[in-house]
């Protein structure tokens, strides 16, 4: 007789170990010329490259600082053609596995809980959703408002009381290997509903305003992220004639969508999809800000890394209507953030400011008619990137939260 194996063990029997980056690198170079700009774009299409900025080799033009992955197998060639081409480089990532491995730098709480100083596993992150709403029923309810394709739910937890209010829409982890987003999303859950009725400009926020946060956006990219392959970035879809998994979700919207080269390949991590709106993920969050649009005044999505504020738009160097309008709330936003660490961000239009992007979160956002939507890109410049040891979570979280509050006292002030 045939012994049967527990799921369980079936599972781990068929789990596979997680990539490891060991003795990789990530180079930081600035071509000075187009030419120079070109070896890149060349050894992008010869060595396995993954560019963490800009996130495509397309983009990369002269004096324009360019960070990339490379293998211990590829650095060697990369290195002789960079060293030909007279070029400086720069290693800010020695051993990419043992960053990786540095990144959980804040001692564990031995229980195992969810904690807002580390980052969380989707797990965890699961978990402390339904703990929000029975600490704090008065002011934090739980909506699902879909399913990812590996049918994960997407929890949007709303925070506020009424439901016929103004409210901003927020949401992080749209690129699964930006773990610092969804630990904001986290630390400003916690943040509103602890300092309700306590902070007076908090408590004025949420007695007039409501706040639909989506803690992670792309759940399967980010539960592959920890499981299997740390520098994850797009969704888990598959595609019919081709072996590439994933689309990049802030690819998929419908703005613009196929203008862009670079977002047509499924191999790509760039991939834009086969339609806008082909994802379930994107469907989702598109679906519910749509029925809930006379109520959005403003979208917020945050991304790592560069210390930005970026505004529409992405696909175009055409500057939008109230372009003066967002200048003003992105100058007073990153001067706000700037009072607690000194921390330095710039801000602008999308295209000019980071580079040229389509199908994009923000520009659908701002197209549909909310006339005030950002992307942060959080901490840091470039020294960790995607890497962003625990020990910065709460300095970027309490920096952030600055900027937030005055986007949501001007929206608060300034809508109607």
């Amino acid at each position: 007789m045939r012994s049967i194996l527990p799921l369980g063990l079936i599972a781990t029997a068929l789990a596979v170990a997680p990539l490891r980056f060991d003795r990789e690198k990530v180079l930081r170079v600035i071509p000075q010329d187009e030419k120079q700009a070109n070896v890149i774009k060349h050894l992008a299409q010869t060595n396995e490259l993954d560019f963490w900025y800009p996130d495509a080799p397309h983009h990369v033009t002269a004096n324009m600082t360019v960070d990339f992955r490379v293998s211990e197998k590829g650095f060697q060639s990369v290195q002789s053609a960079l060293d030909q081409s007279n070029m400086h480089y720069e290693i800010l990532i020695r051993d990419v596995q043992e960053e990786i491995e540095k990144q959980f730098d804040v001692k564990e709480d031995t229980t195992g809980r969810h904690s807002y100083a580390k980052y969380n596993n989707w797990d965890k992150i699961v978990a402390w959703t339904e703990k929000m709403v029975g600490k704090r029923p008065d002011v934090v309810s739980r909506i699902k408002i879909g399913s990812t394709v590996e049918d994960n739910p997407l929890y949007v937890l709303k925070i506020g009381k009424e439901n016929e209010r103004r409210a901003i829409f927020m949401d992080c982890g749209i690129h699964a290997r930006e773990w610092v987003s969804p630990a904001f999303c986290q630390w400003f859950v916690y943040q509103a509903t602890k300092s309700y009725g306590k902070n007076k400009i908090m408590t004025k926020l949420l007695d007039r305003m409501n706040f639909y946060v989506l803690p992670v956006f792309n759940v399967d990219g980010y539960i592959w992220s920890w499981t299997q392959n740390r520098m994850w970035r797009k969704n888990r879809s598959k595609h019919p004639n081709s072996t590439c998994i994933g689309t990049d979700l802030n690819r998929n919207f419908n703005a613009s969508w196929s203008s862009s080269p670079s977002t047509n390949h499924p191999c790509m991590d760039t991939y834009r999809g086969p339609a806008p709106e082909s994802e379930k993920e994107t469907k989702a969050v598109a679906d519910f800000i749509q029925s809930h649009l006379t109520s959005i005044k403003a979208y917020i999505t945050f991304h790592s890394y560069s210390q930005m504020l970026l505004f529409p738009y992405g696909y175009t160097s055409k500057l939008p209507p109230n372009y003066k309008d967002l200048v003003k709330v992105a100058k007073i936003g990153t001067e706000a953030l700037s009072t607690q660490y000194e921390t330095r961000y710039i801000y602008g239009p999308i295209a000019s400011t980071i580079y040229p992007t389509s199908g994009s979160s923000l520009d659908w956002a701002y197209n549909l008619g909310i006339k005030h939507t950002f992307a942060f890109e959080l901490q840091d410049q470039g020294r960790f990137g995607f890497l962003l040891p625990e020990s910065r979570i709460k300095p970027t979280c309490k920096e952030t939260m600055l900027a937030v509050k005055f986007i949501a006292k001007y929206i608060l002030k300034h809508t109607t």
